[in-house]
């Protein structure tokens, strides 16, 4: 299969089968995985009663958040009226927990400035993260932002002083500061701020249907919003800006609003002697 995600798969024993059909299904059925798929074209697709976008030739995408419960329903209604139902099964995953304890409150808790600060960036995120665009970039084999030391994996979640905080919705790759970031593949830039409070200078690329990629802790941001990017195309350089104890990289993965994991994008990290 021509995705690097699907050579993963097969490996990890988790790749739904491809069916006879005309629908056929590539992808983990895990928290935190993501599923191509392929119909007739002009068929209606329905994930958990949301209306997929699909391209002409009859393919769209969806997936499963960190904490995605354990069965979700795809529905097809064909262009000659009938209709298929998968149950699929979602398999949970272990996230590690760290706890960390003696903290400055300060640390812990942002001031309520802060908060209301924090709040209208989320906003923005959301925003960004909410279009269905009908762009088909997602379709291509997406390829590592930057290498590097992984640093940070999706899913694990700190405990600071008692108080559990957000889970890490991403991949952070640690790389000296300045090192170039390149699109894992094309779309269009829907943020690009140099100073959010948490994440610093932070870009999301949408890639079409709802999925989308954050670069976050950036030193320089070298796009603008509403800018078209190919991939492999510079966007910015790796820092340490935000709420960090060091430069890397934090890679996101997002359909909609729900949270997926960038490692099942992409083949593994390379090792420094071929990472150039």
């Amino acid at each position: 299969m021509r995705r690097a995600l699907l050579f993963l798969l097969a490996l990890a024993g988790l790749a739904a089968p491809a069916m006879a059909g005309p629908l056929e299904l590539d992808g983990v059925l895990q928290q935190g995985g993501v599923v191509f798929g392929r119909t007739e074209p002009g068929a209606e697709v329905r994930f958990e009663g949301r209306r997929l976008r699909v391209t002409e030739d009859g393919r769209f995408v969806f997936g499963f958040g960190r904490d995605f419960a354990a069965q979700a329903q795809l529905e097809v209604r064909y262009p000659d009226g009938t209709q298929e139902t998968r149950d699929l099964e979602v398999a949970p995953r272990q996230y590690e927990v760290q706890r960390i304890d003696g903290l400055p409150p300060a640390k812990v808790t942002p001031s309520e400035e802060a908060w209301e600060r924090i709040k209208r960036e989320n906003a923005e995120v959301a925003a960004a993260r909410a279009h269905d665009r009908p762009l088909n970039d997602f379709l291509v084999r997406f390829e590592w932002p930057a290498t590097g030391r992984i640093s940070g994996v999706f899913g694990s979640q700190r405990v600071l002083n008692g108080v559990p905080k957000r889970p890490h919705f991403g991949i952070d790759i640690a790389a000296p500061e300045g090192t170039p970031i390149k699109a894992p593949a094309g779309g269009l830039v829907a943020l690009a701020v140099v100073d959010h409070y948490y994440t610093g200078g932070t870009v999301i690329l949408d890639h079409g249907h709802g999925l989308t990629s954050a670069f976050l802790h950036l030193a320089e941001v070298r796009v603008e919003a509403g800018q078209q990017v190919e991939q492999g195309e510079v966007i910015g350089t790796l820092g340490a800006t935000g709420r960090v104890t060091g430069p890397h990289l934090d890679w996101r993965i997002n359909w909609f609003d729900q949270r997926l994991d960038p490692a099942f994008f992409v083949p593994p990290m390379p090792a420094p002697e071929e990472s150039g």
